[in-house]
């Protein structure tokens, strides 16, 4: 129940022609306190409530907590959520051994890009491809749950 995840902003769109999957998803947090987010997401025609905690000090690992639910009562949640529903779509690029997820943002975040990789240990290597930019794992603004109250577009 540990997410063991790093972050990076990418260079180009390259990563789409390497894509095997792709999603539209809407989140929004029930809770966005960095000790204890608690977000609904509807991805595809699935719904999925996650609880996470604070993230480690090199910010790479946190609790996590995830269930699939209704996609209806999925919907019926994201009403209650805090302003700032986040719209984005999910880009899957296998890379050497892992699965990049590259989030293509829309609306007030729209211009942003994150590819994250998920890993077994905070010391595990992985091959790096040419659109990965500089990492921004430690940076707090990239979670999307800042972003849903702190829009990209408002970014100085």
């Amino acid at each position: 129940m540990i997410e063991i995840e790093r972050k990076f902003l990418t260079t180009s769109d390259a990563f789409k022609r390497e894509a095997f999957a792709q999603n539209r998803i809407a989140q929004g947090y029930l809770s966005s306190v960095p000790e204890r987010t608690v977000r609904v997401r509807i991805k595809g025609d699935k719904g999925f409530l996650t609880i996470k905690g604070a993230s480690n000090e090199s910010g790479i690992s946190r609790f996590e907590w995830e269930k699939e639910i209704p996609v209806d009562e999925a919907q019926k949640l994201l009403l209650l959520c805090e302003k700032g529903v986040i719209d984005k779509t999910r880009f899957e690029v296998k890379i050497g051994n892992h699965i990049f997820e590259v989030d293509e943002f829309y609306g007030e975040n729209e211009g942003l890009i994150i590819a994250e990789i998920e890993l077994g240990s905070e010391t595990e290597t992985f091959e790096k491809p040419s659109w990965l930019g500089k990492e921004v794992t430690n940076d707090n603004r990239y979670y999307n749950s800042y972003l849903s109250s702190h829009p990209y577009a408002k970014w100085p």
